[in-house]
């Protein structure tokens, strides 16, 4: 060990760098060559690790630069896990990869097995936020390639885990359906993280969704990786934490490795990667790392660290260990070593003063464009289109989280009295931007289906249209859900394509982010609206912002049902009746349909796949549940029956029930019953309204919402959800934006919980409020 001082001063980014000359500079010359590294390990493999250490860092070195010349911007560096590179010498170029935000030497390494690809420039290029960064286009500095297979992460803190493990699992399940997937069925997904993240609990519930999966003979190989330096910011790590929590767990494959010391981590990590394609299990492996010139930007290490224990880190700097290893072994002479580093380091600053010279993103439209991509006749031509149905092979042992068994068959509609014709009842105008206008009508002689009928009978159509469709959650196959509404698919379609999994939200939507990479059109059922909550930032965090930030590239095409609203009489309390969708409102991009009728339920949720698939959306189809199995709107008449096949909606399309001048009752869900029910009455008194379902949360239907609120000039907003946050801020928001001089009033629920039982209708909306409302306004 070299005695050489450590990084101190004021910069201490070019002491780290003087420090690796003056450690290599001093080394006595070897004259004998000795290139017996170990099985498999060759001098031009340790080159290529060096080169790659190098190089990652001399990129942490020109960040540093940037950000101080006011060139480049928040940046958080890769010094001190540079024995990353080692991964990507044991995997494939094909292998993909979902990096931690220090696999700087990874990418490095990784970019340059692709032809084209010049890793110095497109680091660069993300630290200046340059528009033609070629994985983000100047919107966040990444690592990410399309081409070098290296799936783009932001800042994760493990909640990139959950996609992973999906990954894993669906690269296998395409195989298995013949489905096209960009990787090779026989490909590892490698993951890597940190010790902090470790503790979180996304990566504890996806380490345990892989274990599960795989316990149950399901192939999921993918290698987790914990690129372990002791310290999460300033919170230390246990030195022996990592290998208590994660190095007895039955199911998992465990190795450690030196990440400081080239041969070790060369050896492990190949050990490692071929113990999962051989065994198609999960792994994981311990990669001990230091962390360098602290956590990111301007943090200051000695106001939380011991000068001990950092002078301790900088003894294993692993660039240094593979340089010392270079000279040792005779491969190299000390000078030449330092020369090839500084030519690396001469080659990136030259790069770096180029690319900051690049044009940034500078209009609202060049930000957002690859955030919510809309091809509506695209997307219309896929829900219209026809093909020969195909069944799927079912397999008893194959589901994710828990093995599937015999489902009961498909309950048929009950025989119904005939429907009372009133336009409110089963008349309804479906109009859009255009103000083109379809009738559409029950014929007497129809009796029509409910909501859950209509979306059981829609995804069994897609099931049978589109191999590509996968529907999955807890419940969803042998029981068929709680409410029914997949009963029977599992039994028609098999259990590769209709699945139970384990109780775990965050894996649910893990699953559908990574069968969605893999080629699937992912249809996963979160079972009621509460339980999203806990793993919301699968959506936000994870969904929504894959193509934002790989500038379309990758995309995450799905749709999540969610059980949810309130209303069920005598069930539950607030986990089975939960009204809030704020959370999800203020997602960008992220389309939320919220049918209230079964021809809607039918047409909404075809939409939603074919938006998925064309234009890679994520949807979230939101059910309300106490509507599931309602037939009448009014007691006896049948008339909240429909057809389970609607016409095309478009994203963004309003319905309206009625013509009336008086007033325009805008509502979505549940509340668009009772409106009618309201509208109704008033019609008794003469007072002659419309109502318009919304059926779309987002996008609103803004042009509908105005035509409208314009033909009435009087708007009443019955919303189901809560007072604060609430759906009906944003309706009364778009009108005044749009200049909407007419009257507008609003009724909705409480700011409440839902309690159990008659407690709950003193804070839900109800029709009593509608109508008062509605005088009020007219008054």
């Amino acid at each position: 060990m070299s005695g050489a001082a450590p990084v101190s001063g004021a910069d201490p980014a070019r002491a780290l760098d003087e420090r690796f000359r003056a450690e290599i500079g001093t080394l006595a010359p070897r004259h004998i060559r000795d290139d017996n590294l170990g099985p498999g390990l060759s001098p031009d493999t340790l080159w290529e690790v060096f080169d790659a250490q190098a190089t990652s860092r001399h990129l942490d070195l020109a960040a540093r630069a940037l950000g101080v010349a006011k060139r480049g911007y928040y940046s958080i560096g890769s010094s001190g896990h540079e024995g990353n590179a080692a991964l990507s010498v044991a995997t494939r170029a094909t292998d993909p990869a979902l990096l931690h935000y220090r696999s700087g030497a990874f990418f490095v390494h990784r970019a340059r097995r692709v032809p084209g690809l010049d890793p110095i420039r497109d680091v660069l290029l993300g630290v200046v936020a340059a528009a033609v960064d070629p994985i983000s286009g100047g919107r966040h500095k990444v690592f990410g390639s399309k081409s070098a297979h290296v799936i783009p992460q932001t800042s994760t803190i493990a909640s990139h885990l959950p996609r992973a493990v999906g990954l894993a699992f669906a690269i296998e399940r395409a195989g298995r359906l013949r489905i096209p997937s960009e990787w090779p069925r026989d490909s590892v997904v490698l993951c890597t993280f940190g010790d902090a993240s470790a503790n979180h609990s996304t990566a504890a519930g996806a380490v345990n969704a892989a274990i599960h999966t795989a316990h149950q003979g399901i192939p999921v190989p993918i290698l987790f990786v914990c690129e372990d330096n002791g310290i999460g910011i300033s919170v230390p790590t246990p030195p022996d934490w990592i290998e208590n929590a994660y190095g007895t767990r039955p199911g998992l494959a465990y190795f450690d490795a030196d990440g400081c010391d080239p041969i070790d981590a060369l050896t492990v990590s190949e050990h490692a990667v071929r113990w999962v394609r051989e065994q198609r299990k999960p792994a994981f492996l311990r990669l001990r790392t230091v962390r360098l010139l602290g956590h990111a930007g301007s943090d200051m290490e000695a106001a939380y660290r011991r000068p001990a224990d950092i002078a301790a880190d900088l003894v294993r700097d692993p660039v240094v260990a593979t340089a010392r290893l270079l000279v040792e072994r005779g491969l190299s002479k000390p000078d030449e070593v330092v020369a090839f580093y500084d030519e690396i380091g001469h080659r990136v600053t030259a790069m770096a003063e180029l690319v900051w010279r690049e044009p940034k993103l500078t209009s609202t439209a060049a930000v957002t464009a690859p955030l919510a991509p809309a091809r509506p006749e695209a997307v219309r031509a896929d829900v219209l289109r026809d093909a020969p149905p195909s069944e799927g092979p079912g397999h008893a042992s194959d589901a994710v989280g828990a093995p599937p068994g015999p489902t009961a068959p498909h309950e048929q509609a009950d025989s119904r009295s005939e429907a009372r014709g009133t336009a409110f009842r089963y008349g309804a105008r479906l109009t859009g931007p255009d103000r083109r206008t379809t009738r559409t009508t029950t014929p007497a002689s129809d009796p029509g289906t409910t909501v859950a009928q209509a979306i059981n009978h829609t995804l069994a159509d897609l099931l049978a249209r589109d191999p590509d469709v996968l529907v999955f959650g807890e419940d969803v196959g042998r029981k068929g859900g709680v409410y029914g509404v997949t009963k029977g698919l599992q039994k028609r379609f098999g259990a590769r394509r209709v699945f139970d999994t384990l109780l775990d939200e965050q894996s649910v939507l893990g699953t559908a982010l990574g069968a969605g990479l893999a080629g699937f059109v992912p249809i996963p059922e979160i079972q009621y609206l509460a339980y999203l909550h806990n793993a919301a930032d699968q959506l936000r965090g994870e969904a929504a912002t894959l193509q934002f930030f790989s500038h379309g590239r990758y995309r995450n095409p799905m749709v999540v049902r969610i059980a949810g609203l309130a209303y069920q009489k005598g069930f539950g309390g607030h986990f089975h009746n939960d009204n809030s969708v704020a959370a999800l409102r203020d997602i960008p991009g992220l389309v939320i349909a919220v049918p209230s009728r079964a021809d809607d339920a039918a047409a909404l949720l075809r939409t939603c796949v074919s938006a998925a698939r064309v234009d890679g959306r994520v949807c979230v189809y939101l059910e309300p549940i106490a509507l599931y199995h309602t037939k009448d709107l009014h007691p006896g008449d049948g008339a909240w029956l429909a057809p389970a096949a609607g016409p095309h909606v478009e994203i963004g399309r309003a319905r309206v029930y009625g013509d009336g001048g008086d007033l325009t009752i805008v509502s979505f869900g549940n509340g668009v019953p009772m409106s009618l029910r309201v509208a109704d009455r008033l019609a008794a008194r003469g007072v002659r309204a419309r109502v318009l379902d919304l059926r779309w949360l987002n996008p609103l239907p803004v042009a509908d919402l105005l035509a409208h609120a314009r033909a009435t000039g009087r708007v009443l907003v019955a919303d189901e959800t809560r007072h604060s946050g609430g759906v009906s801020e944003s309706v009364c928001t778009a009108l005044i934006d749009a200049g909407f001089a007419g009257r507008v009033a609003r009724v909705t629920s409480t700011d409440s919980f839902v309690p159990l039982g008659p407690a709950a209708d003193t804070v839900l909306l109800d029709e009593t409020g509608i109508e008062k409302a509605a005088a009020e306004l007219l008054a």
